[in-house]
């Protein structure tokens, strides 16, 4: 602002009136400046305070505080999570659990949910996906253990192996394997049949020790489009029953008519394991149709 200054009166000069040089000579902002300058001043007033209110407002909705927002506690150690909570893309965590006595849910609304754990450089190590009709699981080895640490189920690329004490198959069409089962036992449930059956090839039971076939209420049958063999490499063959049929072994020789009315037939056995019929004499006629074999 630009100051005119005026020379004083000389002495004894006629001056102009002293308040009429007051008023033309005042400092300041007047007349609309003035107005538009508070009016000013109370916009940016009432700007102040509504961003004050709005922030206030967002803090109390989001529950903004000095550990979190909202149900997300944060600390020095871990992230605290109450309630439900939603997330829209991946999730990355080295351990999630719920809290004590409550159970931990993780809900998909749309495909599928997919856990992976990936090395340094992302690459999958091994996953798992429960999708709208399987489950898939994929690495090098999978484990089903207990609560106290015991086995229960274990697949990998080269065994698996069941740890329960009891595997039960309740499928009306039993279980199907493509190559050998190794256990201690296979047994039928009450009042159920149990059947080995290979429909298109040939059935092997093999074990170190011995194979105990054994039916304590009912009947054995074993049943063959061809050969059924049974062989022991260092005992015997044992047939533990009170009665042992065998209906359709060939009949060979005439040997000697028994009494009348009886009918006795010895068991012969071949060099090579065959077994025939001939008629029971006084001596052995096995010797006298020898050639049958």
């Amino acid at each position: 602002m630009v100051l005119q200054q005026y020379p004083p009166p000389a002495e004894g000069a006629e001056g102009p009136d002293t308040e009429e040089q007051n008023d033309d000579h005042r400092l300041g902002i007047y007349g609309w400046r003035k107005r538009c300058l508070y009016l000013l001043v109370l916009l940016l007033l009432s700007t102040l305070l509504v961003n004050i209110a709005l922030t206030i407002w967002i803090l109390r909705v989001t529950c903004l505080n000095t550990e979190g927002m909202g149900q997300l506690r944060i600390t020095s150690d871990r992230v605290r999570l109450d309630g439900v909570s939603e997330f829209l893309f991946s999730l990355y965590a080295q351990e999630i659990h719920s809290k004590q006595d409550t159970s931990l849910l993780i809900h998909s609304e749309s495909q599928n949910v997919t856990l992976q754990a990936c090395n340094g450089k992302g690459g999958v190590l091994g996953s798992l996906n429960l999708g709208p009709q399987s489950m898939e699981s994929v690495g090098k080895h999978f484990e089903v253990m207990t609560s106290t640490g015991k086995l229960l189920f274990s697949a990998g690329t080269e065994q698996v192996v069941v740890g329960a004490d009891k595997l039960t198959i309740t499928g009306s069409d039993g279980a199907q394997c493509e190559h050998s089962i190794e256990t201690s036992l296979v047994r039928a449930e009450h009042s159920m049949d149990l059947r080995l059956e290979a429909p298109t090839r040939s059935l092997h039971l093999d074990a170190p020790k011995g194979v105990h076939i054994k039916a304590v209420s009912g009947s054995g049958q074993a049943v063959s489009s061809m050969d059924i063999s049974l062989l022991s490499m260092d005992g015997v063959l044992i047939l533990d029953a009170e009665r042992v049929q065998l209906p359709r072994l060939p009949l060979s020789g005439e040997g000697e008519k028994g009494s009348p009315g009886e009918q006795l037939y010895e068991v012969c056995v071949c060099p090579d394991g065959r077994l025939y019929l001939s008629k029971a004499g006084h001596t052995s006629t096995c010797h006298d149709n020898r050639h049958d074999c």
